[in-house]
């Protein structure tokens, strides 16, 4: 009976959250290179040169690292302890080396015969250590270096880690910083910070950065609170939003509003018709000779796509791999199952339709607890528009590649009123390799990360609004201009 309480105890006290299952977004790891996919079973997945398949990392835990094999098979690799620098044999200098290429006695077709064996990349590696003839004679930083050459080319070594919010800027940055607006990965923290992101917040966003922004937002907040998304064109793009793998309960209190009916909202002239021309422009459907045509105008469809990180360098590739959220949705192909995917079609506008109405209402509330502005657009006239909708005493912050945008917005607000402390900022950043006897900046660093303008709302003068106030104002002006100037006082003369 004891023996059979004490069997689960081994397992993870949440084991949704700390092992990796079938359909999860994770994020594959190689010394500084990133790439987020989702796991789906014989999907063959490319990454760094090679290809594998995901089916054998379904049930470990995250973090955990892998080898790949013969066939695309990813097997846990165990942990071997090295040995200990006493055993090594090394030089005091590399000044007698001379690097003439030959002093490997491994040719490259060697090494292709190894590899067609099936020999794995550690004892590839340590072949090429015995059968080089300068090894021994290097010092023993310049051994550990060409150690760590020769696995990173030979040895297939792979660490599936959960998706976070550095792990995916410091990716994007890294792989396709173009389409974030090169923000990098310490200008969106200063951002979270700056904006005050908490759980329970009201917050508005406006982003280009294909959901990076949002995604942290929705972290940080952890599902709680009420996040209004401001898009341009046909539809948000939430491509690294989706790579967070979020679960269906974040969605609840995400909310998004086309950015071309904010003046409309402001105005007082928003109605729930605007809204209903939309699914027209966005995909129209045209019947002819019997068959269903659509064409597709908007650049995303459907607020409920979810997407797979970059593979290519392509610029047209905004979304990216969009995939449907729903497995087993398919767009039908014959003409009989046609007529069903155009009245889900229309039901899923009608529910996007609802969407608006909610966030146009949010909107008009006029409370929000911050505003995120971090597009490839003008920051002024947005700032200046957003604005509006956030309550006093709360924070915003905008950013900006460049920073003379942020210098003009910087002016506009000051004549504006209504904001204080306005601050203009750029974060410096350097990386630093740390590392025994060997500690030292890097020689490469990022040139910028952008700038961020920063602030709080304060409650407009009200002055215009209330003509009493107004009058009683421009009367105690007028006792003031007509209060007769002091005199001054006289000094007396001394006699001399």
């Amino acid at each position: 009976m004891e023996s059979s309480e004490e069997q689960p105890g081994p397992q993870p006290q949440y084991p949704g959250n700390h092992c990796i299952r079938d359909g999860d977004f994770v994020v594959l790891k190689r010394e500084d290179v990133f790439k987020a996919v989702q796991v789906q079973r014989r999907k063959k997945v490319t990454f760094e040169k090679q290809w594998f398949y995901l089916d054998n990392v379904i049930g470990h835990s995250y973090g955990t690292t892998f080898e790949v094999t013969n066939g695309g098979s990813l097997q846990p690799k165990k942990k071997k302890e090295e040995p200990t620098s006493e055993t090594k044999e090394a030089g005091t200098d590399n000044r007698n080396i001379i690097d003439d290429g030959k002093s490997q006695k491994l040719t490259q077709d060697d090494i292709k015969a190894l590899k067609d064996k099936g020999i794995k990349g550690e004892e590839i590696v340590q072949q090429l250590i015995e059968n080089s003839t300068t090894f021994r004679d290097k010092t023993e930083f310049a051994q550990d270096k060409y150690i760590k050459k020769k696995k990173k080319k030979y040895e297939a070594m792979i660490t599936v880690v959960k998706p976070s919010t550095r792990i995916l800027s410091v990716m994007y940055y890294a792989r396709e910083p173009g389409k974030i607006n090169h923000m990098r990965y310490d200008t969106l923290a200063q951002m979270l910070t700056l904006g005050n992101i908490r759980a329970g917040n009201k917050m508005i966003v406006m982003e280009t950065c294909a959901g990076l922004v949002l995604g942290a937002m929705m972290e940080r907040m952890g599902g709680f609170g009420s996040i209004i998304q401001l898009y341009p064109g046909g539809g948000p793009v939430r491509a690294a939003t989706a790579c967070f793998g979020f679960p269906k309960s974040f969605l609840s209190g995400l909310y998004e509003f086309p950015l071309n009916k904010v003046d409309s909202l402001l105005n007082g002239t928003f109605s729930a018709e605007m809204l209903s021309s939309e699914p027209k422009d966005n995909a129209s459907v045209e019947e002819s000779n019997g068959t269903l045509e659509e064409k597709q105008t908007s650049e995303q469809e459907n607020e409920d796509s979810v997407a797979e990180a970059p593979e290519s360098n392509h610029p047209e590739q905004e979304r990216m791999e969009i995939v449907s959220q729903d497995p087993d949705y398919k767009e039908p192909k014959d003409s009989g199952s046609k007529k069903d995917y155009i009245q889900e079609k229309q039901r899923r506008q009608e529910e996007q339709k609802k969407r608006h109405l909610e966030a146009a209402a949010l909107l008009s509330e006029r409370n929000a607890d911050g505003l995120i502005v971090a597009s490839r657009f003008h920051p002024t006239p947005l700032l200046l528009s957003l604005l509006d909708f956030v309550a006093p005493s709360r924070p915003f912050v905008v950013y900006c590649q460049y920073k003379e945008p942020l210098l003009e917005c910087y002016t506009k607000l000051r004549e504006r009123g209504g904001v204080i402390n306005l601050r203009l900022s750029e974060t410096w950043l350097r990386n630093y390799q740390v590392l025994p006897d060997r500690s030292h900046p890097k020689l490469l660093m990022s040139g910028g990360g952008g700038y961020l303008l920063s602030g709080f709302t304060v409650a407009m003068d009200n002055l215009k609004a209330d003509p009493s106030l107004k009058s009683s104002t421009s009367t105690l002006e007028s006792h003031k201009t007509e209060e007769p100037a002091a005199k001054k006082r006289k000094c007396p003369e001394s006699d001399s």
